[in-house]
Parts: C-alpha cells; structure tokens; sequence
C-alpha cells in the first residue's frame, strides 16, 4: 500500500471541472487531476431520483493532503454536496510514484506562491 490516494469528484460541467481541476494543481493538492466528460449519474437528491450529464475528477494526491484538498473542493465546487470520496492506490510503478509525489506540496508547504500575470503588452 502506498501513501497515495485517488478522489474521485464529479461536477455538472466540463468548465466547473476544468477550473476545479486547474485550481488543485496549481495549489499543488494535485499532481495530477484527469476530467472524463460525458458520464450519466442517477441518485436521489432531496427525496427525488435524479439523473445527470456529468464530468469525472479523478485526483491523483496523498492521504496527507486530503483534509486540505476536502477543504479546497467545498470552496470552489458549485454542489451543495460534492462526491469527495478517497480510494487507496494499492501500488504503481515506482516512477510514477515519485512523479507523483514530487507534484504534491510538502508538509509544511502552505502552497504555491502567486505569481503575478505578465504585464498586458
């Protein structure tokens, strides 16, 4: 068993994914995070069965990160109850791995510095 841990996230729009996906990156919450448009999800909401056009997150971070990564996914996500659910990755190549691990901000990393937009021309 390995450190890391894959989540798995949905959001209604290719755009709300998209952004979501950007943002956990650029935080570094994320090495990596794969948008898979086009999945059709039914569930009950508010009494109700549901069925909805839907983009799949799946976002490559460690079991360290995750309560920072909750906290960031239930700021910018638009549901009122995002899926936010964290699968053990078992094994993977070693590097892979370390790929990964190297994209992840470190313990005491509080995340990226801002870097300031280039000057309009």
């Amino acid at each position: 068993m390995t450190e890391n841990i894959v989540v798995l996230n949905t959001c209604e729009t290719e755009a709300d994914a998209e952004r979501l996906a950007r943002a956990l990156v650029e935080a570094r919450l994320a090495a990596c995070v794969s948008v898979v448009p086009s999945l059709r999800s039914f569930y009950h909401w508010q009494g109700a069965l549901e069925a909805a056009a839907e983009c799949l997150l799946l976002i490559k971070t460690s079991r360290a990160l995750f309560p920072a990564l909750q906290l960031e996914i239930e700021k910018l996500h638009p549901y009122a109850v995002p899926e936010l659910l964290a699968l053990p990755v078992v094994a993977g190549t070693e590097n892979y791995l370390a790929w990964l691990n190297a994209g992840l901000r470190g313990p005491d990393d509080p995340g990226p510095v801002p870097v300031p937009e280039a000057p309009a021309e």
